[in-house]
């Protein structure tokens, strides 16, 4: 890894502690304070460990990208969690008439970034 990368991933790692020590629950409950700080460390800690190794740099990229995302996201709307994504089975129009093989692929193209670890995680 380079070492403008490294900083950079070292930076979105401090940048995370630091905002769940100022992280506020919407709903103004100290119990959600305390369960939403805990998720965000546990989120954090978990997907830095599993992509510690990685050399790629278009694949380091994409995940430095994604976590930018997810923190903005959630200072945005106020929620740690990522937003799911919402879309009719059969939602997607085929290139051609090739159904529900075609339909999954395409599903998994129209992916937000995001949404990439979240569902490698849980």
């Amino acid at each position: 890894m380079a070492a403008a990368t490294r900083q950079e991933v070292l930076r979105l790692y401090r940048r995370i502690f630091r905002l769940t020590r100022k992280w506020q629950a919407a709903s103004g409950q100290m119990e959600d304070t305390r369960k939403e700080k805990q998720y965000i460390i546990h989120e954090a800690r978990t997907l830095f460990q599993k992509n510690k190794n990685l050399t790629d740099s278009d694949v380091i990229k994409q995940c430095i990208n994604e976590c930018t995302a997810r923190i903005e996201i959630g200072l945005h709307y106020h929620i740690p969690y990522p937003r799911p994504i919402h879309l009719p089975p059969m939602g997607l129009t085929p290139l051609q008439g090739r159904g529900l093989q075609n339909q999954e692929k395409l599903r998994k193209l129209s992916k937000p970034v995001y949404l990439k670890s979240h569902d490698e995680i849980s």
